[in-house]
């Protein structure tokens, strides 16, 4: 469960994620581009997700493919074994096929975003 004093964007960008199916992934770009903020954004709101969560932060990485670095590095190979546990392939270069495994959404972006800022705003 997500800490109840989570701002609205933050509790936006949370329930999009949630959206995310095992074994695909999206952006922190694609994230920001739907509720309306940052790509550092979205990844300050990954940051700030209890350790106790239901929240899938393991499939949103970046624009390259590649998860983001951490500062402690352990986040980096749990985030890699969690996606591996979801069939997701990395190639020798650490990066995934966003071709393959980029989650496009059931409904098309506007029609989440709308559905999205309806629930929380």
């Amino acid at each position: 469960m997500v800490q109840p004093d989570a701002s609205p964007l933050y509790t936006a960008i949370y329930s999009l994620v949630r959206c995310i199916p095992t074994g695909q992934v999206t952006t922190y770009g694609r994230i920001a581009a739907q509720v309306g903020c940052t790509a550092r954004t979205v990844g300050f709101a990954m940051a700030a997700l209890p350790a106790e969560n239901d929240v899938p932060w393991q499939r949103v990485i970046n624009s390259q493919g590649k998860i983001s670095s951490r500062t402690d590095g352990e986040g980096n190979l749990l985030q890699r074994s969690l996606l591996e546990n979801e069939e997701i392939q990395f190639n020798q270069n650490g990066r995934i096929e966003l071709k393959k495994y980029l989650w496009e959404g059931e409904q098309s972006e506007q029609e989440q975003l709308e559905q999205i800022r309806d629930k929380h705003f």
